[in-house]
């Protein structure tokens, strides 16, 4: 019965930081053995895993975005965050956290997945 909801603003300026929030309920962020991840899916393309943190706070990111990915946690508030650094216009997505025994996880078959949110990276 858990459930996820992303939220953060909806759009962003080039160079600027990324920020959104998946606020978790029916479900502890840190019962073992869940990983909690940020998938993400271009106009047009597949979806993407970009990261996740594990119940007990370690985290693991794609290569090709570690160098502007953090993702944290606020286990008081049983929320997760993303943050994605120096964006351009191609991080323009639907953003979604997801939840699954799996560290990597880009199937929507798989798992407990928020509804998703739209993130345009524009001037």
């Amino acid at each position: 019965q858990v459930q996820l909801q992303e939220s953060g603003p909806g759009l962003v300026k080039p160079s600027q930081t990324l920020f959104l929030t998946c606020t978790v309920s029916g479900g502890s962020i840190t019962t073992s053995y869940y990983y909690w991840s940020w998938i993400r899916q271009p106009p047009g393309k597949g979806l993407e895993w970009m990261g996740s943190i594990a119940y007990d706070g370690n985290t693991y990111y794609r290569p090709s975005l570690e160098s502007h990915i953090s993702i944290s946690r606020d286990t008081s508030k049983n929320q997760f965050s993303l943050q994605l650094r120096s964006v351009t216009p191609e991080d323009t997505a639907v953003y979604y956290c997801a939840r699954d025994r799996k560290i990597i996880l880009d199937n929507p078959l798989e798992g407990s997945w928020g509804q998703g949110t739209q993130v345009t990276v524009s001037s």
